[in-house]
């Protein structure tokens, strides 16, 4: 998804579970037909693990006769994570992917040197009407493979490891979580899982992680004895055993894992650890010197800024 530099998120009051960093309030913002919600990055926290860019796409009801149009975009240095709760989202890219993301199914596309996408709704829900929410993110690359070939990754629902005990259900997406493992390839060490609790049922989030967060879509949980609402962005210190209570149904993403070797410039849809090379990306993308989507006539024009 295209982005542009908004409010930042709010951080939360600090509370007094021990082992959260803080919470983050992300803020909604009207795109069209729908909200999303921002939660990274933020003025005091750009990064979680390598997650430098973490969305919430509605949920919204989108009538007949209307869709989601995100017109061909770059992006380099980064790789994309679609994960859909409900609807579906037509990707194409510059490397001629052309495949329609359904929910529960695990789409990374890894920009690398550069890439170029859209993302749109599919004819016959454009023709229907459908239900749209779920999450986007955007996973640093480390700096020694920000410059790695482009391509897309795509794992259906079914390939991708489900845990489930009382009142609890987890889709394991990339990493290790609850003893699964996930088949997704990632460039570096990090962990994203889809978990669903029943009111009153609970779950770990285990300390094998450097860097650890709940981004509670959904619903409420209880940590050590402080309630918190969603939607909110939790973040943890290192080595805490965490136990996630639900105090209502609730829906979360758990996310993270090792820390990158420094910050990174973050500029429209670029993301580098050089300056140098995001100047030199806004000139390629003017310039139209990235290969372009097939079957795309339309584009976003580099911003005035």
């Amino acid at each position: 998804m295209s982005w542009l530099p908004d409010k930042d998120p709010e951080p939360g009051d600090q509370k007094s579970c021990d082992a959260l960093d803080f919470a983050i309030v992300p803020r909604a913002r009207d795109i069209g037909n729908f909200e999303v919600r921002r939660a990274l990055p933020q003025a005091k926290r750009q990064m979680v693990g390598p997650f430098i860019f973490l969305d919430q796409m509605g949920p919204a009801a989108m009538q007949p006769g209307t869709g989601m149009d995100v017109r061909p975009h770059p992006h380099i240095g980064l790789a994309t994570v679609t994960y859909l709760f409900d609807g579906a989202i037509m990707h194409r890219d510059s490397e001629g992917n052309a495949l329609e993301i359904l929910p529960g199914a695990m789409n990374l596309m890894t920009a690398g040197r550069g890439i170029a996408h859209s993302e749109r709704t599919p004819d016959r829900q454009r023709k229907n009407g459908q239900r749209v929410f779920g999450m986007q993110s955007w996973i640093a690359l480390p700096k020694a493979l920000e410059e790695t070939d482009p391509g897309f990754q795509h794992y259906p629902e079914t390939s991708l490891p489900v845990v489930t005990g009382k009142g609890m259900t987890a889709r394991v997406i990339a990493g290790d979580v609850f003893g699964k493992r996930s088949p997704v390839k990632t460039l570096s060490d990090w962990f994203y899982a889809d978990l669903a609790l029943e009111a009153g049922a609970s779950a770990p989030l285990d300390p094998d992680y450097e860097e650890r967060a709940i981004y509670l879509a959904e619903g409420a949980v209880e940590i050590a004895g402080e309630t918190f609402e969603g939607p909110q962005l939790l973040i943890f210190r290192p080595g805490d055993r965490i136990t996630i209570k639900a105090a209502a149904k609730a829906r979360m993403m758990l996310l993270g894992g090792a820390a990158l070797e420094g910050p990174r410039h973050i500029w429209w849809n670029f993301v580098s650890s050089s300056r140098e090379r995001i100047e030199q990306a806004k000139e390629d993308w003017a310039q139209g010197r990235f290969k372009p989507v097939p079957g795309e006539s339309e584009f976003i024009p580099l911003p005035e800024r």
